[in-house]
């Protein structure tokens, strides 16, 4: 029986369904051997095995077209990840993630170069499991990495520890080595074309066995490249593009704001211009202010005592303090709490004349008012603790219209100052030549001689005469006295305000010497009423500096009953029982409480010359009870009881309380 060779079509059809159904090249393969076990001809069977070669070369073939067409959807996805823009940092973990997983690697991961350090640093990571690797920076020229990015050009190495195509670092390997890495491939991220190409980072694919990769895996890697810089590119002038158009919001929202500031610091300049054109006084300004800083404002002297406000501070400081005529900071530590928030105008005042600004103090705007270097006073707004710099400059531009206000308002006070000195001239000269016609003059003027006043009398070295002068019209501001200068020394004339003239004289020393810039001395009489009494409070008040001189108390201020016995000697009056009551008034009360004799005693003991033995003798008791009545005299009047100064007053006191029948 003969037998007939088997037909090669089965096989020939095998080898269209498995490529067809993308079979592997193995089964591929198998396809020529199946024929030749089934007794193919040697004819057919050259076919087959030639069929079978071009199937793999189809296959091969299919499989490029299959990953070019995957590269090119991952390409034409990340393109589309470009256009929509929202996410740099996500658009480059995407980039990364489909390098990675188009080229099959462990890891991927993308530097990015620092212009300001200099290296470049870890931007993205997909993959990685090492924290250490994941903070790597690396210099120019070292790394792979590093190489990529001074070269410009790709670099794989097949084996990264034993590759010796670059410079190793102790920290690169050690990263390197911590991540597990073998294989690593990385291509520049490039802006721009050619030579004049700007390397800003690199994209790196690597396994973690050796590996060597295909060109086509280079290419593929330096495609997602190129759309990592276009990113980054895109994300940059995105960035500026943003900023840019803040920028110019923000100049815009400036010029609007400029322009608003402009036109209302002419509509405030306008209205000011008018008031003063119109005759408007300071208290016209203090309200157009107010109303234009919706504050309330207050105009203060040079003194830091308010000439005007509005609101809740007008008239005087919060508390109410209200500012006594000619009143000031006193001598030492005795002041009342208007001149202490008074001193503290003054100095924020000075803090504003240093800054040439408004400043913020004790919850209120304060801006000097001047006159060149001169303070004038200050304007203070209460109400807005936060005031922007239109409504500031405003604040500030209102200043210098109060120091022209003012400057006019001293200027016609010194005028009428000068008509009212002719007066206190007549007055202090010839006060009994026509009494009715001074008072009836000092009306016209404003001044009621028929009122209290204060006379003082102020004295300093020639050489500061004049400013002396201009001291006291500058004290007498506002508070409606008068001042001339009267045979070499300054004459106050002023309103009483239920003070003692001693206090109004030290007042006035402290400040005019502040004013005048030298010690001033003043002497105060008083009260006054009608030429023929204040003529004489002059008398007494010239005959009291003259004192004051002589027992060295220059420079300070008192009036002739603070002098002791010299002030009973100099007084119109001899005050005799005020000078005993003021002397020994503390002993005097104590007898009279409790019957004790500490008068008689201090008599006996300074009539005896200070002996306690025959002090005892006269007053008939023991020593030691001299010696407890003394202790008694010494807690009462003070350490310096026994001083000559204040020995002599004592004795003098005793001697004219006794001839009064004490």
């Amino acid at each position: 029986m003969s037998h007939r060779p088997t037909s090669a079509a089965p096989h020939l059809r095998r080898l269209f369904e498995l490529l067809a159904a993308g079979a592997p090249a193995e089964e591929l393969g198998a396809v020529a051997a199946e024929a030749r076990r089934a007794g193919v001809d040697a004819r057919d069977l050259a076919e087959v095995e030639a069929a079978t070669e071009a199937a793999l070369r189809v296959r091969n073939t299919l499989r490029q077209h299959r990953r070019r067409e995957t590269e090119l959807t991952a390409l034409f996805d990340t393109a589309g990840d470009l256009a929509a823009l929202r996410d740099l940092d996500a658009v480059l973990r995407s980039i990364v993630r489909r390098a990675r997983m188009l080229l099959g690697t462990d890891t991927a991961y993308l530097t990015l170069a620092d212009e300001e350090a200099g290296d470049t640093y870890m931007r993205v990571t997909d993959g990685s499991v090492s924290e250490l690797f994941q903070n790597l920076r690396l210099q120019l020229g070292e790394g792979l990495g590093g190489l990529v990015a001074q070269t410009a050009r790709p670099y794989a190495s097949p084996d990264y520890r034993t590759d010796g195509r670059f410079l190793h670092t102790g920290s690169i390997d050690a990263g390197v080595l911590d991540e597990g890495l073998v294989a690593i491939l990385g291509v520049p991220l490039l802006l721009g074309s050619g030579s004049g190409g700007q390397v800003i980072g690199a994209l790196f694919a690597a396994d973690r066995t050796p590996r060597t990769f295909a060109p086509e895996e280079v290419a593929l890697l330096c495609s997602l490249a190129d759309h990592a810089a276009i990113a980054i590119d895109t994300a940059r002038t995105m960035a500026d593009a943003r900023l840019a158009l803040a920028e110019l919001a923000e100049a815009n929202a400036v010029i609007r704001e400029h322009s608003a500031a402009m036109q209302r610091a002419a509509e405030s300049h306008d209205r000011l211009t008018d008031l003063v054109l119109r005759g408007g006084d300071v208290s016209d300004v203090a309200a157009a202010v107010a109303g234009l800083l919706k504050g309330e404002v207050a105009v203060h002297d040079g003194s830091g005592w308010p000439l005007t406000a509005t609101g809740e501070h007008g008239g005087g400081f919060t508390d109410g303090t209200e500012r006594p005529a000619g009143a000031e900071v006193t001598a030492g530590a005795e002041v009342t709490a208007g001149a202490e928030k008074a001193a503290a105008l003054v100095a924020a005042a000075e803090s504003s004349r240093a800054t040439a600004h408004a400043v913020f103090r004790d919850g209120r705007w304060v801006c000097a008012v001047l006159a060149g270097q001169e303070l004038l006073g200050c304007l203070v707004l209460y109400g807005r603790p936060e005031l922007d710099d239109p409504d500031r400059r405003l604040f500030e531009r209102s200043s210098v219209v109060t120091s022209l206000l003012l400057l006019l308002r001293r200027s016609v006070a010194e005028t009428e100052n000068r008509v009212r000195g002719d007066l206190i001239t007549d007055l202090l000269t010839a006060p009994d030549r026509d009494p009715a016609g001074l008072v009836a003059r000092g009306r016209r003027l404003g001044i009621d001689l028929d009122r209290p006043h204060f006379l003082l009398v102020a004295r300093t070295g020639d050489a500061a005469r004049e400013r002396l002068a201009d001291a006291a019209v500058q004290y007498l501001f506002g508070c409606g006295g008068v001042s001339a200068v009267h045979e070499g020394a300054a004459v106050l004339l002023l309103p009483c305000d239920g003070t003692d003239p001693g206090e109004a004289a030290r007042a006035a020393a402290a400040q005019l010497g502040r004013l005048a810039g030298v010690p001033v001395t003043v002497a105060g009489a008083g009260p006054a009423a009608g030429p023929r009494a204040i003529a004489d409070a002059h008398a007494e008040g010239t005959r009291c500096l003259r004192a004051m001189h002589v027992l060295g108390r220059d420079g300070g201020g008192a009036c002739a009953a603070e002098l002791g016995f010299v002030g009973v000697l100099l007084g119109d009056d001899h005050d005799v029982d005020g000078f005993v009551a003021a002397t020994l008034g503390p002993l005097l009360e104590y007898d009279a409480q409790r019957g004790t004799q500490l008068v008689r005693t201090l008599r006996a003991y300074f009539g005896c010359g200070g002996s306690l033995t025959r002090a005892k003798e006269e007053l008939h008791v023991h020593v030691n009870t001299v010696v407890q009545r003394l202790d008694r005299i010494h807690a009462l009047l003070g350490p310096g009881w026994n001083t000559p100064e204040q020995t002599l007053e004592l004795q003098l006191a005793l001697r004219l309380h006794l001839l009064s029948g004490g």
